[in-house]
């Protein structure tokens, strides 16, 4: 049973599973009531706001049970009062437990949505760089340049190459 300031909500299976990727794509490591938290915090500053998709949703399985946050509880309802007509007619939600499926699947496909133009990097990926930097420095075309500052630089360079390339594209 929760505590005070806590409620539980029940998920199918299929929101479960999206969730939990939701979470390793944006938020590796994050408890998933965190990640409900954060998500809800980004549609609120206005990050991006959560649109109605086309949706397969899996309503099959068993429920299970995940205790959120009771400002969470409290933006599900509200979403629930605003939305309950829209959904009803949409997908045919007919109480508070299918709504919060839907209405996080359409959550995390506006999340998607909205990261679909945003380079995702790691560290990892610029090991090029940093023997680019070595590689320059070894030949004395750096003048006591730290690696962010030429990284700054030369990445710069490559994104101003990408424009012009990309304006005499569509030409």
């Amino acid at each position: 049973m929760p505590g005070k300031g806590y409620f539980t909500i029940g998920l199918k299976p299929y929101v479960l599973s999206r969730l939990e990727g939701i979470t390793e794509t944006f938020y590796p490591g994050m408890f998933l009531p965190s990640t409900m938290i954060i998500l809800m915090n980004e549609v609120k500053r206005g990050y991006y706001s959560v649109e109605s998709h086309k949706i397969r949703n899996s309503m099959s399985g068993h429920y299970s049970t995940m205790t959120i946050r009771s400002d969470v509880k409290d933006w599900l309802k509200d979403n629930y009062t605003n939305l309950e007509n829209d959904y009803a007619k949409r997908y045919g939600v007919k109480c508070f437990a299918n709504f919060v499926s839907y209405f996080l699947i359409n959550l995390f496909e506006s999340k998607l949505d909205s990261q679909a133009n945003i380079i995702r990097l790691n560290e990892s990926d610029f090991k090029w760089l940093q023997e680019e930097y070595k590689r320059q420095r070894d030949k004395k075309e750096l003048q006591a340049q730290s690696f962010e500052r030429f990284a700054d630089t030369y990445i710069k360079d490559i994104v101003k190459r990408f424009s012009m390339a990309k304006e005499i594209l569509a030409m």
